[in-house]
């Protein structure tokens, strides 16, 4: 299995994506070993010298003018965590569990947090031999970071707590047990450096952000696919067109869609009829496709700079002799960029949505039978699944209200201004599930009115078809769909319609 060298200074998200998925393992680079080492030092000077540093020698929050006797140290490291893990509600998946373990190592590698090596080697360790703790998704206002997720991790780094082992929910000391790996009694300071921070946030917009671009680049295919259906035309993408706006996602988006509707017999075949501008939803695709991935854009930049960064606190700097309380847990940049990235994957589904409208609308579809029905009237062909589509969209007009304008002071006004960014991730998830079920729909959907003309598309469009037949077959006289729907929706997942089409064309935008 590959090994990928943790610095806390270069870590990529596709490596994030790789490790979240278990194909790869990690290790500390020598370099930061010696720095976490060093870091650890200074924190121990600090204690011998009994110096009042917040969470240190002192409370945390509110309690932060508390300060605690040197007997009492390691007892508040594991109170805290104790105290803290109170998130609550359904657990996360595997993989984003993976990727919130991984950006925590990735933090304490930078060798800033003032944890002992022997606990960063044993949260590694979990790591690698899948010891994956119970998460639970609700519980963080996203400042102090990530308080209460995180504690949870850490909850079976110190045998306590849940962990999945194996495909089996166990108690967390029973997973340490079996993979061999003894729990840590927490030091000074480790508590702190174990739970505050944004790798929950983190993690997730990492994923999402990946999924989403694949997304994106799979959504101009099938956009392509109702064009071609309906019969519309490619001039609108004309790169004419678009060099006189060039937005990059838009130019991108523009570049794809007339690629794919190159060399189509079924737009030859119609080449000199009347129709010589499409309804909005269909021409105007790359301006909204492009707008959304200019916002992916945006949302990369900002994850692979936090992906990267020290985020707990207090910081601690032994080169400079200082120990610094700080504000680098706020999630705000995070909130931001995740509120904007479920607004903008929001809008794959909703255009979608509009170009089902013109292929099952007879009004609309130039020749194409009612809801694609067999025999109209006798088969509803897809008009349930229509409202399928406008169920999840308008879903996902609630969901992508920002939830980074909002703020509840917490921790008796200590904590007087939070990001939210848990919430925003949250709410991203179930956008993200909602875009790529819409997008499902209009691939099943767009297949079906291919097969309803004459005339073949372009071999690019062709293949794409093809991938979906291999697993959903064109819809003839009404039969239960649910389940084509739930097929259609796993093969987006795993861009298998992108693979398959690249594998012609060659890289797409």
């Amino acid at each position: 299995m590959q090994e990928i060298i943790i610095d806390g200074n270069s870590l990529k998200l596709k490596q994030v994506e790789q490790i979240a998925l278990g194909q790869a393992q990690i290790r500390l680079s020598e370099a930061s070993a010696q720095k976490v080492q060093k870091c650890r030092d200074y924190v121990d000077g600090v204690i011998s010298r009994n110096e009042v540093v917040y969470g240190l020698t002192t409370g945390f929050g509110k309690f932060s003018t508390v300060t605690i006797p040197p007997e009492n140290i390691a007892e508040l490291q594991l109170n805290l965590i104790r105290s803290h893990a109170v998130s609550i509600g359904e657990i996360y998946s595997e993989s984003i569990t993976r990727a919130i373990m991984l950006l925590r190592i990735s933090v304490l590698a930078k060798g800033h947090s003032g944890i002992r090596l022997q606990t960063l080697e044993s949260l590694i360790e979990m790591l690698n031999k899948g010891v994956h703790p119970v998460i639970p998704r609700r519980g963080s206002v996203g400042a102090s970071g990530d308080l209460s997720p995180l504690s949870h991790l850490a909850l079976v780094l110190i045998g306590e707590g849940e962990a999945m082992y194996q495909g089996e929910r166990m108690p967390g000391t029973l997973a340490m047990q079996k993979a061999g790996i003894k729990p840590i009694q927490l030091a000074a300071k480790e508590g702190l450096a174990l739970n505050n921070g944004t790798q929950v946030m983190a993690a997730i917009g990492a994923l999402a952000l990946l999924e989403a671009e694949r997304l994106a680049q799979q959504a101009d295919i099938i956009a392509a696919m109702s064009i071609d259906a309906l019969k519309g035309t490619p001039n609108a993408f004309d790169p004419l067109v678009h060099s006189l706006r060039a937005h990059p996602g838009q130019k991108a988006s523009a570049a794809n869609l007339y690629k794919f509707l190159a060399d189509s017999p079924l737009r030859a075949s119609h080449l000199n009829c009347e129709n010589v501008q499409d309804a909005y939803s269909l021409r105007c695709t790359p301006q909204v496709h492009g707008a959304v991935r200019d916002a992916l854009s945006y949302a990369r930049k900002v994850l692979e700079i936090e992906i990267n960064s020290a985020t707990d606190n207090p910081l601690i700097f032994p080169d400079e002799g200082k120990v610094i309380s700080g504000g680098n847990f706020h999630g705000e940049p995070l909130a931001i960029a995740l509120d904007t990235l479920g607004l903008a994957i929001s809008e794959l589904a909703n255009i979608s949505e509009r170009r089902v409208e013109q292929m099952l609308n007879p009004a609309l579809s130039r020749g194409l039978n009612a809801f694609l029905a067999e025999r109209p009237g006798l088969d509803s062909g897809f008009m349930i699944m229509q409202l399928t589509a406008a169920a999840l969209v308008s879903e996902n007009k609630v969901l992508a209200h920002p939830a980074s304008v909002d703020s509840i002071p917490t921790s008796a006004n200590q904590e007087d201004h939070v990001s939210m960014g848990s919430v925003s991730a949250l709410k991203l998830l179930q956008i993200m599930d909602n875009v790529n079920n819409a997008l499902a729909i209009e691939w099943i959907i767009a297949a079906t009115a291919l097969d309803k003309r004459e005339q073949p598309s372009s071999p690019a469009l062709e293949k794409a078809k093809a991938v979906l037949r291999q697993e959903v077959e064109s819809l003839g006289k009404d039969r239960v769909m649910y389940i084509d729907m739930e097929k259609a929706n796993a093969m987006l997942k795993n861009a298998a319609i992108l693979n398959a089409v690249e594998a012609l064309t060659g890289k797409i935008d």
